[in-house]
């Protein structure tokens, strides 16, 4: 059975990246979620006047990865101490925000923000929202990273140093680190 989980941590063209390559993902979906307005387009969202994040829905087979692991990848791949902002993406839409789909998922994320403030010398800002309707962004920001964003100098500049991370400090749940160990 696959779980899904809803993470918005930034660019979604650089969390699906990293998610995608993590054992037990089944998919990434990039969306958009937590906003006023029906069915956004990017350039609606891009414009901050919505309310949505721009985010990932990750399908995940729970017997590989659980929850609490997302959560801990995502915490380590992105930077939760910075209000509406990744790097020089700055606005609502690229807030750290975090979906849960029930109470579960919710405690869940409450004691991951816990369990991971250690790792930061600034207050996690990550806000647990309440689960809304989800936008599956089009088609062209879907597997972004491995069509356009190679050629993309933002995301060259970005998503390499996510996945290294990934790799390096969760080795055991890397696709890419399992394939060279």
């Amino acid at each position: 059975m696959t779980d899904s989980a809803i993470l918005a941590g930034g660019c979604f063209w650089c969390t699906e990246a990293v998610y995608k390559d993590v054992i037990g993902v089944e998919s990434v979906e990039s969306g958009y979620i937590g906003g006023s307005i029906p069915n956004p387009t990017y350039k609606q969202v891009c414009g901050g006047q919505t309310g949505h994040a721009e985010a990932i829905k990750v399908g995940f087979d729970s017997s590989q990865v659980t929850y609490a692991d997302l959560l801990d990848i995502f915490f380590a791949t992105h930077d939760p101490t910075t209000l509406n902002r990744q790097g020089n993406d700055v606005g609502t839409q690229y807030r750290s925000a975090i979906f849960p789909a029930d109470g579960a998922q919710e405690a869940e994320a409450r004691a991951a923000i816990d369990r991971n403030q250690p790792n930061w010398p600034d207050r996690i800002v990550t806000t647990i929202e309440p689960m809304a309707e989800w936008y599956p962004a089009e088609d062209y920001h879907q597997e972004y990273w491995d069509g356009e964003g190679q050629r993309n100098p933002y995301c060259l500049a970005v998503i390499p140093p996510k996945l290294q991370k990934l790799r390096k400090s969760f080795a055991a749940r890397s696709k890419a680190a399992s394939e060279t160990a």
